[in-house]
């Protein structure tokens, strides 16, 4: 099994999705072994003196003014932990949670946090043994770090909750027993270091920016596949336009558009008998608009690696310096706007997508039977196969409200001004979900438009996505349950069969 070594500094999206997906082993490394044992020998040193110190002898939020005594430390860390725990609401995924505990590892690995060595070790300990905390959904507002969902995460480390182990929900005390794993002991400060940070939102956020950039390949494809049959024209993505507009993704986009319909095809070549002078927006802005996506994924991604590789503890320890500093880098406003950002994105692909599907079943768009359908009237065809895809794309809208641009106070006041980046991570989530049916559905239509143009033959990239297509997803003669259909696609889109079909021949697309 490949190995990824955490040293607070060397994560990235490929590895924490590897790792989410349980393909991979974690280990620590021996660097941040001693920076983290030099962190803990400063906050061992604090306590042998009579410094309050935010986290390590006092109480927290608007409670930081109370000091507690040496002898109730320890409790004062549980108590912290039990109190937090009060998420509610769908439990985040195995692979979510898997990638939360990978990424607070690696935060705490960075030797700011002053704690031990061996509260890392056992959060690799349960991604080694797939044991996996029970961690809801809902209950962050992304400031003072993930609080609720991380105290779940801690809950299960120190033995205590809920845990999925072996496909089956159980209780976290009888699984470290059957798999012979010791309860953490929480020493000071390392309750509040557990849960300080935005492991959560980024993880999550992470996990959904993978999805969105396979995504957005695949809406590359659909798009060359409705170009083709509704026999729009490829001058629109002649390298000399993107050279007038730097923006990197429109170039990439119409190289990745161009190589995928590569050499004229018979259908390229039927373009004579047609009378357009240019295309609707969906065919000839493809490059702007699907560009446009990869370029603030590309934006997104580096701000998520880069917070992925953060200290977001509070407060941070600073050995050399001999400095403990309370802060604010648990604060998750960075991630929040990149995720509203991403959504923003994301749904906007989904939107030009349904633009296309609308085309290809109107036969004053696309000279096709209308709703790709033989015997209509009889048959509905690809009607509701457009209305539904409007449906997500509308959805899509109301979802790409920014949660960043809220804020509530908490904490007495203490916490004044919060991001909400979980929120902006889960809906995130949704709007990749719903754009990958609404990709699927293209796929689904321009894959029946190319049936009606036989036998002209289509570009060599779209005739390899076409042939995979066909394998399980057949021309349908006459009306079907088409869920099933769009079902099969979009696991085809997330299995990257489809993707793979296509760059066997053009070799890698661009992002």
């Amino acid at each position: 099994m490949k190995q990824v070594e955490i040293t607070g500094e060397n994560l990235n999206i490929d590895n924490v999705w590897e790792v989410a997906h349980n393909n991979v082993s974690v280990i620590l490394s021996t660097a941040s072994k001693k920076k983290m044992n030099e962190s803990r020998a400063y906050i061992e040193k604090i306590l042998k003196t009579e410094v309050m110190v935010y986290g390590v002898n006092t109480g927290f939020g608007a409670l930081s003014s109370v000091s507690i005594s040496p002898d109730q430390i320890k409790l004062l860390q549980k108590n912290l932990i039990r109190s937090h725990c009060v998420g509610v609401g769908e439990n985040f995924s195995i692979p979510e949670v898997r990638a939360i505990l990978l990424l607070r590892a690696n935060a705490l690995a960075r030797g700011h946090s002053g704690v031990r060595v061996a509260v890392v070790e056992k959060i690799l300990e349960l991604l080694d043994k797939n044991i996996i905390p029970i961690v809801p959904s809902q209950g962050s507002v992304g400031a003072s770090g993930d609080l609720a969902p991380l105290a779940h995460v801690a809950l299960c480390l120190i033995g205590e909750g809920e845990c999925i182990y072996e496909g089956k929900r159980q209780k976290t005390e009888d699984v470290f027993k059957k798999t012979k794993v010791e309860a953490l002991e929480l020493e000071a400060k390392e309750g509040l270091s557990l849960i300080n940070g935005c492991q959560v939102m980024t993880a999550v956020g992470l996990l959904n920016s993978f999805e969105a950039r396979r995504l957005n390949w695949l809406t590359d494809i659909a798009g060359c596949m409705s170009l083709e049959a509704l026999k729009g024209s490829r001058s629109a993505f002649d390298p000399l336009i993107a050279a007038t507009r730097a923006h990197p993704g429109e170039a990439k986009t119409a190289r990745n558009l161009l190589k995928i319909m590569g050499s004229e095809s018979e259908i390229a070549g039927s373009h004579e008998e047609c009378n357009r002078v240019q295309d609707a927006y969906s065919l000839r802005c493809m490059p702007q608009v699907h560009g446009a996506t990869k370029d603030t994924l590309r934006y997104a991604i580096q701000v998520l690696e880069t917070e992925a590789n953060s200290s977001t503890d509070n407060p941070l320890v600073f050995t050399k310096e001999e400095k403990i500093l309370s802060c604010g880098n648990f604060h998750g406003e960075p991630v929040a706007f990149v995720l509203d950002f991403l959504a923003i994105s994301t749904a906007a692909m989904a939107s030009i997508s349904e633009c296309r599907i609308e085309k290809l079943i109107n036969p004053a768009m696309s000279g096709l039977p209308a709703f790709l359908t033989k015997n209509g009237g009889l048959n509905s065809g690809m009607m509701i196969v457009q209305v539904a895809a409007a449906s997500l794309v509308s959805e899509n809208k109301i979802l790409s409200h920014p949660a960043s641009v809220d804020s509530i106070p908490t904490s007495a006041d203490k916490e004044d001004h919060v991001s909400m980046g979980t929120i902006a991570a889960r809906k995130l989530g949704s709007v990749v979900r719903n754009a990958e049916n609404v990709c699927a559905m293209e796929i689904l239509c321009a894959a029946q438009a190319l049936d009606f143009l036989k036998p002209l033959k289509s570009a060599a990239g779209v005739a390899k996505a076409y042939d995979v297509i066909r394998k399980k997803v057949k021309f349908a003669e006459e009306d079907r349950a088409f869920y099933t259909d769009i079902e099969t696609l979009r696991q085809m889109i997330r299995s990257g069969e489809i993707l793979k079909s296509v760059t066997d021949i053009t070799g890698e697309l661009e992002w």
